[in-house]
């Protein structure tokens, strides 16, 4: 595989794509990631069947999402050019299994783990209005995840931060009964 940057006119969907289909896919989770720090994580790409033409292994939401932000007024010419792993021509077996590998291994992070982040990032002069369109998230679920930090100290047990651990196949749970959510309405109760 080598990488390289490729224009989006030059990407076209290839069949052995886990999300190939007719209809557009839904990128609002995306969009404004991509709107404004462009695609950051490379596409999957192999060789077309014209010179010069790549077909998308793995990435089509990606390069939706990127179709769409270079069609916005003002939009950064530079969206339109993707970093791209791009795989050997032929092997349709292969192909697939880049599709599925990383449609598969992919898991969101968990609420701590989002929490710890968007700290690190209000730290480094982030502000909420930020947050939320960087990430395309409303400016209340910003809050919110930020106000998990101020129950971490308060949350016993046995196990980090408190969460008990599952035999469920998402590996674990972190059930909490909270009595005052004042610092869910007032964003001033957050503190950082």
């Amino acid at each position: 595989m080598k990488l390289d940057f490729i224009d989006l006119c030059n990407i076209d969907v290839c069949v052995m794509n886990m999300r190939h289909s007719r209809r557009d896919p839904d990128v609002s989770d995306l969009l404004p990631t991509v709107r404004k720090r462009g695609v950051i994580v490379p596409v999957i790409l192999r060789p077309g069947s014209e010179e010069g033409r790549f077909e998308i292994v793995a990435g089509r939401r990606r390069v939706h999402a990127a179709r769409l932000a270079c069609q916005e007024e003002g939009a950064d010419p530079e969206l339109a050019r993707l970093p791209a792993a791009i795989m050997e021509a032929g092997d349709d077996a292969a192909a697939l299994e880049a599709s599925l590998i990383e449609n598969l291994a992919r898991l969101d992070p968990d609420e701590v783990s989002r929490w710890e982040s968007f700290v690190r990032l209000v730290k480094q002069g982030r502000t909420l209005e930020d947050l939320s369109s960087t990430f395309g998230l409303p400016e209340l679920t910003v809050r919110r995840i930020l106000a998990l930090g101020n129950l971490l100290p308060r949350i016993g047990g046995s196990t980090p931060l408190g969460c008990r651990t599952g035999n469920g196949s998402n590996g674990g749970t972190c059930a909490l009964v909270v009595e005052n959510i004042s610092w869910l309405r007032y964003p001033s109760a957050i503190s950082l």
